[in-house]
């Protein structure tokens, strides 16, 4: 656990999705964070830029302030550069933050950013699958929904604008399915093999309504499994393992803030204390 000085050179990197989600929320943290340290405030436009400032932040204390999506990308891009273990990443929460709270980020632009200049480094959790991506919080499969009037995430991958196009069709096929002629319902269950530590926990006989991993602790990951009720009620259950393996037919799944596949399989790996995240002291 590593604790701060005001006299630290802080990188504030605003996202844009902040700058227009909540300027005034934006003006407050800025205006905190420069009273509190040295610090140069970056206005990155894109995804593009958001990366470029990250990489050459030097011997600053690198500062997002944005929503989760901001937060993910930012671990993800220290993550591919190898570059977690060694740095301090600090959040102030701007927009859509149901991630960055449950990981003990005060709410607010004025407790978030006093915390950025008075708190402690922990080291968290969290799983690395295996096309590098990772999970802070939980995924789920399939997607959960998101809350009404919650604008799904569209990315602009460097180099690859035409993605943007087809992550919304991406993003329309999983909107609800209509019901079958005479009010049937469009089927919803999922077959798949779910095995923890090379051993089997569910199969493909077995369907499942859901999945759900999260990072636990010691390196671990937690995994619960929902099975479809047929003719008994049959509860959930969880499991722990340091690998979590995912096989099937094609599927979506959440992880975080947003949408990845369809999939045939993907494996997740707990590591442990592998980010740190400067949260209050107390």
């Amino acid at each position: 656990m590593a604790t701060f000085a005001t006299s630290d050179q802080l990188l504030v990197i605003i996202d844009p999705g902040a700058r227009e989600a909540d300027g005034e929320s934006v003006r407050i943290a800025k205006d905190v964070l420069s009273a509190g340290a040295a610090a140069k405030v970056c206005l990155p436009e894109g995804p593009e830029e958001f990366a470029r400032v990250l990489g050459r932040r030097g011997s600053r204390r690198p500062v997002v302030v944005g929503d989760d999506r901001a937060l993910v990308r930012a671990v993800t891009l220290l993550h591919r550069h190898r570059e977690l273990a060694g740095c301090a990443l600090s959040v102030v929460p701007v927009g859509e933050a149901g991630l960055a709270r449950s990981l003990g980020v005060p709410a607010g632009a004025v407790a978030s950013a006093r915390a950025v200049l008075e708190g402690v480094e922990r080291r968290l959790d969290l799983l690395v699958d295996d096309s590098d991506g990772v999970v802070l919080g939980a995924l789920g499969i399939p997607p959960a929904p998101r809350r009404p009037g919650a604008r799904e995430p569209v990315p602009a991958p460097p180099g690859r604008p035409w993605l943007r196009s087809t992550y919304r069709s991406l993003v329309r096929t999983l909107g609800p399915r209509p019901a079958r002629p005479g009010g049937i319902p469009a089927p919803g269950p999922s077959r798949l093999r779910v095995e923890v530590d090379g051993e089997t926990v569910v199969d493909l006989d077995r369907p499942v309504e859901a999945v759900s991993v999260t990072p636990g602790s010691g390196g671990l990951a937690r995994v619960e499994v929902r099975p479809l009720p047929l003719d008994t009620q049959e509860p959930a259950f969880s499991v722990s393992g340091h690998a979590v393996t995912v096989a099937g037919g094609d599927f979506r799944y959440r992880a975080d803030a947003a949408v990845s596949g369809p999939v045939r399989r993907r494996t997740w790996r707990g590591v442990e204390g592998a980010w740190g995240l400067v949260l209050p002291s107390a």
